[in-house]
């Protein structure tokens, strides 16, 4: 059983700080790409940050703010978020494009697949 579990969501004022934790864990022979994305009230999900084997992405509103990194052995990604905004505030999910490993009547199958953390919940006060 594969999952993503997020961590370091909460209520912080305007100018603050946080880092957010998501580690994967599980039958994972490898993993892709590890990321951040986070959906407001109203608003469609969007992309924030994510890790690939290309290099880091992020999305204009928070260039300068925010840092994406990996920790490979612990399957870890963080996000860590400076000079917060009020319009930062959003559930942020976790998601990671994984290969994992599973058996089905016996016979061991290698697969892609695109796992979504339950997300945590970030509050920036005005």
């Amino acid at each position: 059983q594969v999952q993503l579990v997020e961590s370091g969501g909460g209520l912080v004022q305007a100018g603050g700080s946080l880092t957010l934790s998501c580690v994967a864990s599980g039958s994972i022979v490898s993993i892709n790409a590890m990321g951040w994305y986070r959906q407001a009230p109203g608003k469609q999900r969007e992309l924030v940050a994510n890790i690939t084997r290309g290099g880091t992405n992020y999305a204009d509103s928070v260039k300068g703010r925010f840092t994406a990194s990996r920790d490979n052995a612990k399957n870890t990604v963080y996000l860590r978020m400076d000079s917060l905004k009020p319009e930062d505030t959003a559930v942020y999910y976790c998601n990671a494009e994984l290969v994992i490993t599973f058996q089905e009547m016996g016979v061991s199958y290698i697969e892609g697949v695109d796992y979504w953390g339950k997300g945590t919940l970030v509050t920036v006060s005005s």
